[in-house]
């Protein structure tokens, strides 16, 4: 929800979005779950090692792109997390469809960790993801756990939580807000 409020985000304020791969299946690595949701930390493995197969490949630009059609996929249209899902949204977003031949392999969990690292470096080990980092009032990148906002708002909705997160970024010695999820994702 909050990549779709940062794409919305950028129509409406002077915002480049780049993007960066985190896995919850990393940051869970070796706590003690309950078995469905390790289960689905274990299948979230696949399209991680696309995601970092193909900005190996084809740079992080492609980044946004690949995660938008796996997402609408995956969430939206409520697909499988199975390798004909993955080709479709390769090839939805231009990439070659043989990058999903690494979500079968660990070659690129090396390099999966490392990009979970720097982006959870930013923010520390007791968050998730999504993690923003913007300027800070210093010029020093200033990063958090969230928003974490259903449905993604739109417009000048939008522009307003922008506007706010950026403030509470440049607050310093700022930490957290948050409050009891009341729903659940909406993917409007």
């Amino acid at each position: 929800m909050t990549s779709r409020w940062m794409l919305e985000v950028e129509q409406v304020r002077p915002v480049d979005t780049r993007w960066h791969v985190m896995s919850l299946s990393v940051l869970n690595e070796g706590r003690d779950l309950p078995e469905k949701y390790r289960e689905l930390l274990d299948q979230g493995w696949g399209p991680v090692r696309v995601l970092i197969a193909a900005a190996q490949a084809h740079g992080d630009k492609v980044l946004g792109r690949l995660y938008t059609e796996l997402g609408l996929r995956f969430h939206n249209q409520g697909l499988p997390n199975e390798r004909a899902t993955i080709e479709a949204a390769l090839e939805a977003a231009g990439l070659p469809v043989e990058l999903a031949d690494a979500a079968d392999t660990d070659a690129y969990d090396d390099a999966l960790r490392a990009s979970h690292r720097e982006g959870i470096t930013l923010v520390g080990e007791d968050v998730g993801t999504p993690v923003i980092a913007v300027d800070g009032p210093d010029g020093d990148r200033v990063a958090f756990f969230g928003p974490v906002v259903t449905p993604a708002p739109r417009g000048e909705a939008a522009a307003r939580l922008w506007d706010g997160t950026v403030l509470v970024a440049s607050t310093p010695g700022f930490y957290e807000i948050k409050r009891t999820r009341t729903a659940g994702p909406s993917f409007e």
